[in-house]
């Protein structure tokens, strides 16, 4: 099912896909994907009103209790306090703009500028790098980490189309390849893009329909995770509709060996 929900937390069904009932075992694994506009350098962020966006996700959060939530342009200290107020541990990489740590500000004083992964399964290890291609002064960063409950969870902003989006998108592909040989993986993220990053035999889900830049924030999974839904939750602090998508997570959780991804 494809859903918008407002914020009084009601749903309302824009358009259904065929589902299939968990089977004995499975359960549903979800990931909410969010952009929060949090740097205060960005034209979006006079709609966060600071700290409102941030109150806007802890509240998210909180109505959908998702396993795992992929947070972009975000700072470390908000991030912090939304995994605090939630109960999620954190995992946060930094992203560098003209080769430094690039401190959020209005206000200032909270973190450094980057994306977060955040989940409920504790994290066992963490992966993070710089994507090769890299264009203009704000580089682009991936971000991994390996679940206890048995999924890699991933996220990524990637840079605009007229700034090396599409080499960053195969390479993205490529690496969420890799980890899927051996583990169930989900990526959610900003890609910038209409057509999703993510490999040959992973299924997608957009946010194509989204009030707000539809179509560039996209979840992808594979392995374990089956039959995938997707709802649209409208978000007013951002410039980006919330992506929550369900998937059916089998009993046939890969626990693998974690590829050697970092360089």
């Amino acid at each position: 099912m494809t859903g918008r929900v407002g914020l009084s937390g009601s749903s309302v069904s824009l358009a259904h896909e065929p589902s299939t009932p968990p089977a004995h075992g499975d359960v549903t694994y979800t990931l909410m994907q969010m952009n929060l506009c949090l740097s205060g350098f960005a034209g979006c962020y006079r709609k966060v009103a600071y700290p409102t966006g941030v109150d806007e996700a802890v509240a998210r959060i909180r109505d959908a209790h998702p396993d795992a939530v992929t947070l972009n342009e975000a700072c470390r200290g908000d991030v912090a306090r939304i995994a605090r107020q939630t109960g999620y541990h954190l995992r946060f990489s930094t992203v560098t703009a003209a080769g430094e740590p690039l401190p959020c500000v209005r206000p200032g004083g909270r973190g450094l500028y980057g994306d977060a992964v955040l989940t409920k399964a504790a994290v066992e290890s963490t992966d993070s790098r710089n994507f090769d291609a890299q264009a203009g002064t704000e580089w682009r960063r991936w971000l991994c980490v390996t679940t206890r409950v048995g999924v890699d969870v991933c996220t990524a902003h990637l840079a605009t189309r007229s700034t090396g989006n599409d080499a960053q998108c195969a390479e993205l592909a490529a690496l969420l390849e890799r980890r899927a040989a051996t583990r169930t993986v989900i990526f959610g993220g900003d890609i910038n893009r209409r057509r999703p990053c993510a490999p040959m035999r992973a299924w997608t889900r957009t946010d194509g329909s989204a009030d707000q830049s539809p179509g560039l924030q996209c979840v992808s999974g594979n392995g374990a995770l089956r039959s995938p839904s997707a709802e649209l939750v409208s978000a007013m602090h951002t410039d980006h509709d919330v992506l929550l998508v369900r998937a059916r997570l089998t009993d046939r959780v890969v626990l693998g060996p974690r590829p050697r991804d970092s360089r």
